[in-house]
C-alpha cells in the first residue's frame, strides 16, 4: 500500500509540474511568447548565439522555462513559439508565432523546481519540413548539434538545427538530442480562433500576428531581417 501510495502521490505531482508548462489559456499562451521573446533578447544582447547564423537560419524556436521532473520520475516539458522566414526560398520577413511543445529534453536541466531555456535556429529546408509535419525527434528526425557562441562564426557549421541552452543565467551550445518537438494544437487554437497547423502559420501566410506577440517577430525582423545565404 505504500508504495502504491507513493505512485500516486509522485503521478500528482507531475500532473501539477505539467499543467502549467504545458496547459492554460490565452494569457498563459501570450505570456509564454513574452517570456520567449524575453530569453531571444538576452542571447542576443550577450552574442551567445553569433549574428551571422541568426540570419542564416530558416526558423527559430524559443523554449522557455523547460522544467525537469524529479522524484525518480524522470522526463521534462515546456513549450515556446517558433517563427519562420516567409517566401519561398525563406527571403521574406518572420511570420506570426505557432506554438510547440518539448519533450525529453535532459541536457541543461536541473532536477527539481528550476528550468531552463533553450533556442533553437532550425538551419536546413528538409528540417523545417520535418518539424512542421511531424513529432520531430532531434537526433533522429533531424540532425541536432550544439551551436558555437562568439560574434561571428568563420566556418560552416554542421547540423540541420542549431541548440543554445541557460541554466543559471548562462548561455552555451548545448546538444538536444532526444528531445522531441511537435504542434501544440490547443495553444495555436486558442491563438488564432480556430483549428489552424504549425505550417499554415509560419510557411502558408494564413494568419497574421495576434496583439501581445508583436514583440518577438520585431525583434527578429530588427536583428536578423535579411536572410543570408552561403
Amino acid at each position: 500500500m505504500k508504495r502504491v501510495a507513493v505512485r500516486v502521490l509522485t503521478s500528482l505531482i507531475v500532473m501539477l509540474l505539467t499543467l502549467p508548462a504545458w496547459g492554460g489559456d490565452k494569457e498563459k499562451d501570450q505570456e509564454t511568447v513574452k517570456n520567449a521573446t524575453t530569453v531571444l533578447q538576452d542571447m542576443l544582447s550577450s552574442k551567445a548565439v553569433p549574428a551571422d547564423l541568426l540570419a542564416k537560419a530558416d526558423c527559430v524556436i524559443v523554449l522557455p522555462s523547460v522544467k525537469k521532473f524529479g522524484l525518480g520520475v524522470g522526463g521534462s516539458g515546456g513549450r515556446g513559439p517558433i517563427s519562420c522566414r516567409s517566401g519561398k526560398n525563406f527571403e521574406g520577413k518572420w511570420s506570426a508565432p505557432a506554438m510547440l511543445t518539448v519533450g525529453g529534453v535532459s541536457a541543461g536541466l536541473q532536477v527539481g523546481g528550476s528550468s531552463s531555456d533553450f533556442v533553437l535556429l532550425v538551419m536546413t529546408e528538409k528540417a523545417v519540413n520535418t518539424i512542421l509535419d511531424q513529432k520531430t525527434k532531434l537526433g533522429t528526425d533531424a540532425t541536432a548539434a550544439a551551436g558555437p557562441s562568439g560574434a561571428t562564426t568563420g566556418s560552416p557549421v554542421g547540423g540541420d538545427v542549431l541548440t543554445y541552452g541557460r541554466a543559471k543565467g548562462l548561455f552555451a551550445g548545448v546538444s538536444l538530442g532526444g528531445a522531441s518537438l511537435e504542434a501544440d494544437n490547443d495553444a495555436n487554437k486558442r491563438t488564432y480562433g480556430k483549428p489552424i497547423t504549425v505550417r499554415d502559420i509560419v510557411r502558408g501566410n494564413a494568419v497574421k500576428t495576434p496583439a501581445g506577440q508583436h514583440e518577438l517577430i520585431t525583434l527578429l525582423d530588427n536583428k536578423a531581417g535579411k536572410h543570408r545565404v552561403e
